[in-house]
């Protein structure tokens, strides 16, 4: 029995020294896949992954609410803060009396000598309508009683009034506006105003906070918050833009009422003007840069009016006219369209049809890059023009002036004459003294339109009845016979390029063949 007992204990020790052997060799199998594992990116998220699970629940949730009450709390500060330079504008506009003369009876038009005539006669001098008020918003441009809004806002208002967040309210007057840009300054008699605090739109970046405060459909100090949608926004309503076209996108919403007042960073900083937006409820607005603004509002508190450089040219891009682009062999830059008499470009060498593609070195693909640059000059300053002509390059220097108010070209019909000469479905003579005269254009030598068919080249390229034909391909055209002359040596396939004024103004026109 003994014996039987001491076999089976040294069995037993047998059976767990082989159980423990494998258990170490299991136990070092796993470590080694563990530390390679440990190696390998996938294990280390896995591992913060058990750290983050292990937190507890509620301190969790403490953290992300800790985060979210920061995040509520700069709101709340912006909302206090800024909203105290915001004001509401009430702008009347005053509507004259409906229908005619005093006493007469005012009859619908359409109901004149019909039976339903009685019921529309209403006896004595007709009430005038009553005077319609609408609303917008402004922003606190300088604590002495500067208001700076959108020209929108206030345009043909014959009475305006601001409100200030503190329930105060004064009458204002107009000190400025600048319809190129938007913006109007307004002045009331006040002191020690909150003045808004001024942010830099050019360090804008897509993806930002953008808060927007005003008062839409009369709901004042309304509270709004989006992103930076995008910037630089142009041709937003129109097709090419313009230098003045700058906006910032916002999806913060920005409904009717909102115009004039101000979009704001997270530090309650005015970065922007809300001034369009594009659809309602569609979560896409437009603000003027404040950087674009700012200088305008300066210049009108102190001139009353925005001063700005200018050539004095009608420009477009060579984009849109390939006739111009495969006499040129370019695909982009600016086209000089038109140019206007007395005016620095009318002074200097610059032609119609030239590509502008530099301005002082600095390269200029659409017409906005362009003004922009000739904005960013002074009256007086020369600048220097990269230009191509003829697919040749050159330079034109031409000194800026000052930018005149657009005035509209016309001319009159002109006298009938006998020899005439027609291509392109336009008819032309040369131009008389006295023909000159009727036109009211300066004296000089050319070729008049007399006569455009309808449907025609000439029509479709916009050429109209007294125009002047002066070069065709960079000839000049003298009389009828410089105009035959050059029809016979040019390709009409491949287009001719044909220089006209327009009443004191220079243009042109490429013609070809369909």
């Amino acid at each position: 029995m003994t014996a039987l007992r001491s076999r089976l204990r040294a069995h037993n020790r047998s059976c767990s020294g082989v159980f423990m052997a494998r258990e170490a060799y299991r136990k070092r199998e796993v470590c080694q896949r563990a530390v390679h594992l440990l190696s390998c990116g996938a294990m280390k998220v896995f591992c913060f992954a058990l750290l983050v699970l292990a937190v507890p629940v509620s301190a969790k949730d403490n953290g992300d609410l800790d985060i979210a009450r920061r995040l509520e709390n700069a709101f709340v500060k912006v909302a206090e803060q800024a909203s105290a330079s915001v004001v509401v504008i009430t702008s009347t506009r005053k509507y004259g009396a409906a229908g005619g003369e005093e006493g007469e009876e005012a009859i619908p038009r359409g109901f004149e000598g019909t039976p339903f005539e009685y019921f529309f006669k209403r006896r004595g001098t007709p009430a005038p309508m009553p005077d319609i008020d609408s609303s917008g918003s402004g922003i606190i441009y300088r604590k002495d009683g500067y208001i700076l809004t959108n020209q929108h806002v206030i345009d043909g208002a014959n009475k305006i009034k601001v409100r200030l967040k503190d329930g105060r309210e004064f009458a204002a007057r107009v000190v400025g506006t600048d319809e190129r840009t938007d913006v109007a300054i307004l002045k009331v008699d006040a002191d020690n105003l909150p003045a808004a605090q001024w942010g830099d739109s050019d360090k804008l970046r897509v993806g930002q906070w953008a808060i927007a405060i005003g008062a839409p459909y009369d709901l004042e100090y309304s509270f709004t918050v989006g992103f930076v949608s995008a910037k630089g926004r142009s041709a937003v309503f129109t097709r090419s833009g313009s230098a003045y076209e700058d906006y910032i996108q916002t999806d913060a919403a920005i409904n009717p009422g909102n115009s004039g007042g101000p979009l704001c960073d997270i530090e309650g900083r005015v970065i922007g003007i809300n001034t369009l937006i594009r659809g309602l409820n569609r979560g896409i607005g437009f603000a003027i840069p404040i950087n674009l603004a700012r200088p305008v509002a300066d210049q009108l508190i102190a001139h009353g009016r925005v001063i700005r450089p200018w050539l004095g040219i009608a420009i477009a891009p060579l984009s849109e006219n390939e006739e111009l682009q495969q006499m040129s062999h370019r695909k982009d830059g600016v086209v000089v369209q038109e140019i206007r008499p007395n005016t620095p470009a009318g002074k200097s060498n610059l032609k119609p049809a030239d590509i502008i593609v530099a301005v002082d070195g600095v390269p200029v693909k659409t017409p906005r890059e362009l003004q922009q640059q000739v904005l960013g000059k002074k009256i007086g300053q020369k600048v220097l023009l990269d230009v191509v002509r003829d697919g040749k390059p050159l330079q034109v220097p031409v000194e800026t002036a000052e930018m005149k108010d657009e005035t509209i070209l016309t001319s009159r019909s002109p006298r009938e004459e006998s020899k005439t000469e027609s291509a392109f479905g336009l008819t032309v003579e040369t131009l008389k003294d006295d023909v000159a005269r009727e036109l009211g254009i300066e004296k000089g030598e050319g070729v008049v339109v007399t006569a455009v068919e309808e449907d025609s080249v000439a029509a479709e390229k916009g050429l109209m009845r007294g125009d002047v034909i002066t070069e065709m391909n960079r000839r000049p055209i003298r009389n009828t016979a410089d105009f035959k002359t050059a029809l016979a040596r040019a390709d009409a396939k491949k287009g001719v390029l044909v220089y006209f004024r327009r009443g004191n103004a220079s243009s042109f026109v490429v013609l070809k063949e369909p």
